[in-house]
């Protein structure tokens, strides 16, 4: 199966990052059920909201941008480069402290899911 970038329509999820679903079996067929792939941004001086996922675990891979990142009781900086794994249940969020757009590869497994997303605050 392949995707296209430029004809993938970005959406704002409920922590409020920007994504853009490059492998969902909600959009792309079923044959990838058991995960899903996506490039969230943040834009510069905004964060995403604390959250978690109660089904699924996650690996963040940044890709540009600086920021600070939470998980669970940690708070680190994360630059690109960088991969973290979210384990399902674990609060996190990410707040851009550059100038640029933070940009991150994100695998969801089971797929993400806006009924799987619970926001801690707003």
């Amino acid at each position: 199966m392949k995707t296209a970038y430029d004809k993938i329509k970005p959406y704002t999820t409920k922590d409020g990052s920007v994504i853009r679903e490059l492998m969902h079996p909600g959009a792309h067929g079923h044959d990838n059920a058991k995960l899903s792939l996506a490039e969230a941004t943040v834009s510069a001086g905004s964060a995403t909201f604390l959250h978690k996922h109660q089904r699924s675990d996650e690996i963040y891979h940044i890709i540009a941008g600086t920021g600070i990142m939470i998980l669970g009781d940690k708070r680190f900086t994360i630059v690109a480069g960088n991969t973290i794994f979210i384990p399902r249940g674990t609060p996190h969020n990410i707040e851009n402290t550059g100038r640029a757009l933070i940009k991150v590869l994100c695998c969801c497994s089971p797929p993400y899911s806006h009924d799987d997303t619970k926001l801690l605050t707003e």
